[in-house]
């Protein structure tokens, strides 16, 4: 029998430090043996922008898109490969379009996520539209914004309904800061969350496909401090709710490479941010956790290719909400039931055991890379392109120290 072959196409923005490291690994894994028997190779290529067909067939069986949250040429050139050509992608196009949170909220309210108490207010500023005035006139009710704000109780955040990268969030303590973050929004719609005060810990967790890393995260140092390397800050309980949540999003949604913010206060996880169109993998945002998530990615890829798995775009949302609505159900039961649905969505077993049987070497691909000459070089070249001349010394010496650490930690016996 013939080898296979599988095109899988990055749909990029500015990064090309993870792309780099994603297409060097592709070429070391080289040959696969599937379940099928046969020799399977997977190749990339980098997607450019230009005219389509509505009837072409694509070349590519999957596609990672970091671009399209922003960019509305190739987002629907995803919908149209997802609608007619069945290409697979790991984040749908139909319930990801932006870094839109006010769905995800809603959602995850009505299936029992201790999301703090939100209200959606009005524009402060009319729109650029012909017709806004008159509707405004017939229809905008005049409120209190006070009364609203009251609602949720200070301290409280507002922050854009579709917002990203922590842009146009404000810490709102009283009335005179509520008032000036306002004004301040323009035509911006925005959400009033309620502040969860007191957190122990603000935990990230990344996840791609069926694998989930959680990571102590610090808001308030520089990106490259962010990511704190922590192996037991969470509880294994807690943990392993933080893990059920991610995949709960991610598989309702139909979201497959997606981070997930939570703050976690004693035994409480509070979901507050868990829709990013375009996750931080960066290596100098990730540093220690770079090479999991270059290992993730890879597998999961790989799998689905390999595989030959179907994108499912009906999301099929009857099912949560069947558990999610149910009163005889505790918490925790719920919880148990979403992590099944999750796991069935993302073939969870199925996974685990192509990894064992026909991607073993990829740990050990991935860290003789990452002890490698390419890889110091595509660090000294994004530490290059990303800080000024006087930081370089300073920013290797960081992350170098980082990377170092995970090679211990992960040192091939």
């Amino acid at each position: 029998m013939a080898d296979v072959e599988h095109t899988i196409g990055l749909l990029l923005g500015t990064e090309d430090d993870w792309p780099r490291a994603y297409e060097a690994l592709l070429r070391r894994l080289g040959v696969v043996t599937g379940p099928d028997g046969r020799s399977h190779r997977a190749i990339s290529e980098r997607v450019t922008i230009e005219p389509f067909n509505l009837r072409y067939r694509p070349r590519h069986e999957l596609v990672i898109d970091r671009l399209a949250y922003w960019y509305y040429h190739p987002r629907e050139w995803l919908k149209k490969i997802a609608l007619m050509d069945d290409v697979y992608l790991l984040n749908s196009p139909f319930t990801f379009q932006s870094m839109e949170k006010h769905a995800a909220y809603c959602a995850m309210m009505r299936l029992g996520l201790k999301v703090p108490e939100t209200v959606l207010v009005p524009y402060k500023n009319p729109l650029d539209n012909s017709r806004y005035a008159y509707t405004a006139a017939r229809y905008n009710q005049a409120f209190d914004l006070d009364a609203t704000a009251a609602q949720v109780g200070y301290p409280m955040f507002m922050k854009p309904y579709d917002g990203g990268a922590w842009v146009g969030v404000s810490r709102i303590r009283n009335p005179a800061e509520l008032h000036a973050a306002y004004d301040a929004s323009g035509e911006r719609l925005m959400h009033l969350q309620a502040a969860v005060e007191g957190y122990d810990v603000f935990a990230r967790s990344l996840t791609i496909g069926p694998e989930t890393m959680v990571m102590r995260f610090r808001p308030e140092q520089p990106m490259h401090s962010r990511y704190e390397v922590d192996h037991n800050f969470l509880s294994a309980d807690v943990g392993d709710e933080v893990v059920t949540i991610s995949r709960l999003v991610n598989a309702f949604f139909r979201w497959e490479f997606n981070s997930c913010e939570s703050l976690v206060r004693g035994t409480d996880v509070h979901p507050i941010d868990y829709a990013n169109a375009c996750p931080d993998v960066a290596v100098t945002s990730l540093h220690y956790y770079f090479p999991w998530a270059m290992s993730a990615l890879l597998r999961w890829t790989v799998f689905c290719v390999v595989t030959g798995r179907k994108p499912r775009l009906d999301t099929d949302t009857s099912r949560y909400f069947a558990i999610g609505d149910d009163p005889s159900l505790s918490y925790a039961e719920k919880l148990a039931g979403y992590r099944k649905l999750a796991d069935e969505y993302f073939e969870t077993e199925r996974y685990e055991e192509f990894c064992a049987r026909h991607l073993a070497r990829v740990d050990e691909i991935v860290y003789e890379w990452v002890t490698s000459e390419e890889f110091r070089s595509l660090l000294r070249e994004t530490v290059r392109a990303t800080y000024p001349v006087h930081e370089h010394e300073k920013f290797l010496g960081h992350f170098g120290g980082l990377i170092e650490a995970w090679v211990r930690d992960n040192k091939r016996s």
